[in-house]
């Protein structure tokens, strides 16, 4: 039995130094040299009953390419990375790792870098050139039409892809990738790493149809009759408001409005009324990661005071009574954002945007929470001078009005954040998987396709 889980301490990459990051667009995390990764990844413990492969959705072979990347046979750990997961490469940079929080290690100390190690996995295939296309090896003379190229949406049609079927994918912006392209900044996942899956993709017979918009561009019922299925995987792009009075003013705009602006600059797209923050006073209600995400952008565009609220009080610092291991806790998680600036507050209630026109301030109070229930402290409220505001208070729901209509069309399944709600890039490519399995079992009769952890239900099975 090996004691390196004893011996050895858990390691995290480290990050590029604040006045260097906020000088660019790269990425903040930077790689665990080859011994020191190989020393992490033999703190696995092998586990009789591995729990983090519960922890993530998509039941990752975690003590497996653990287990190979401690032995230095990258090979072999990309291939046991590749037979749950699509992306991992992606999956390495932008998820909260779920699989880290039911490590059996962290029950009383410090779990594995699961995450950096599939994100160096990953990596280091593509280097070594062993992430090749797998076009099928033979066709199945049936179509499938995927709306939505984001994790989900990807997934699927890879999958579907390589048990044969022919496979278009539409997309109403002019690239594809969904979130990932538009939703994530470039510090925390360079856009090349999406492209180069994207390359395999279209290596491997994937048609992608870009700047479509169903409904619009191409009628629902002309996309149903192109193809023997269809899936939508249209995401949750559709905001949630702040309908407090003075929310018309100008200045006060959702938070994805302005990464996907960003996110297009940044890549030299063009862009449609700039949202401009040099030199002004920023605040951004909700404390998630969308929130974080601006805060980092706003940051690096020259803002000159960014404020980050949240009406609620701040998470625990440790893993409380109320979410037992194995389970998520809600702890406080700062993002690599919160180390770059800003001034972050909790327990602050928005009541009101101030201004003639223009948004100049917000009218706030300070909140205190007695058995779940939320009170307004006396003598607290203020207005709070402010050129800008972000709402990055989450999402309601995919934004396209057509959904419920064609959900209820033979042939059509719905999957990822358009089906659970917002969620997590593991959970969407799950569901990618779990879909394409059940339209490969209609238009074949059986399938070949592997999945793990079927909650869904969506393969019937």
């Amino acid at each position: 039995m090996t004691r390196e889980f004893f011996d050895v301490p858990r390691q995290t990459p480290p990050k590029r130094s604040v006045p260097e990051r906020l000088g660019d667009w790269s990425e903040v995390e930077t790689d665990l040299d080859g011994e020191t990764l190989r020393a992490q990844a033999s703190r696995c413990m092998d586990c009789g009953i591995p729990f983090c492969h519960t922890g993530c959705p998509l039941g990752n072979h975690v003590p497996d390419w653990n287990e190979s990347v401690s032995e230095g046979a990258t090979g072999d750990a990309l291939q046991r990375l590749h037979a749950t997961n699509n992306f991992p490469e992606i999956t390495g940079r932008i998820c909260p790792a779920p699989c880290e929080d039911a490590c059996v290690l962290a029950l009383h100390g410090a779990p594995v870098t699961i995450r950096q190690i599939e994100k160096q996995i990953a990596d280091a295939g593509f280097a070594a050139g062993l992430v090749t296309p797998r076009p099928p090896s033979r066709e199945s003379g049936r179509s499938v039409g995927v709306v939505g190229s984001g994790p989900a949406g990807l997934a699927a049609a890879q999958q579907l892809r390589r048990a044969g079927h022919q496979v278009t994918v539409y997309e109403r912006h002019d690239r594809p990738g969904g979130l990932m392209r538009y939703g994530i900044p470039d510090f925390k996942m360079d856009r090349a790493v999406l492209d180069r899956r994207l390359d395999q993709l279209r290596a491997e017979g994937v048609v992608f149809r870009c700047g479509v918009e169903i409904g619009v561009d191409l009628p629902l019922q002309t996309l149903r009759e192109e193809h023997d299925e269809v899936l939508l995987a249209v995401g949750a792009w559709r905001a949630r408001d702040l309908p407090l009075p003075g929310r018309e003013l100008l200045g006060v705009h959702f938070a994805l409005d302005y990464l996907v602006q960003a996110n297009r600059r940044v890549a030299g797209l063009p862009i449609e009324a700039a949202i401009d923050v040099r030199d002004e006073v920023v605040l951004i209600l909700g404390g998630g990661d969308t929130g974080a995400d601006c805060l980092g952008t706003a940051l690096r565009d020259g803002a000159k005071t960014v404020l980050h609220w949240h009406y609620k009080p701040p998470p625990a610092p440790e893993r409380g009574e109320d979410a037992p291991w194995p389970f998520p806790p809600a702890i406080l998680h700062p993002s690599s954002s919160h180390d770059e600036g800003g001034e972050r507050g909790w327990s602050v209630l928005a009541k009101a945007f101030v201004g003639d026109g223009r948004l100049r301030g917000i009218l706030c109070v300070d909140v205190s929470w007695q058995d779940g229930v939320m009170v307004e402290l006396p003598e607290t409220e203020r207005e709070v001078p402010v050129d800008r505001v972000f709402l990055a208070v989450g999402y309601v729901g995919a934004d396209a009005p057509w959904l419920d209509e064609a959900s209820r069309l033979e042939g059509v399944t719905v999957c990822g954040d358009a089906r659970v709600a917002a969620s997590l890039v593991v959970t969407a490519i799950q569901e990618g998987r779990l879909a394409a399995r059940a339209i490969d079992e209609r238009l074949s009769g059986r399938s070949r396709l592997t999945v793990l952890h079927d909650v869904a239900g969506l393969t019937g099975r």
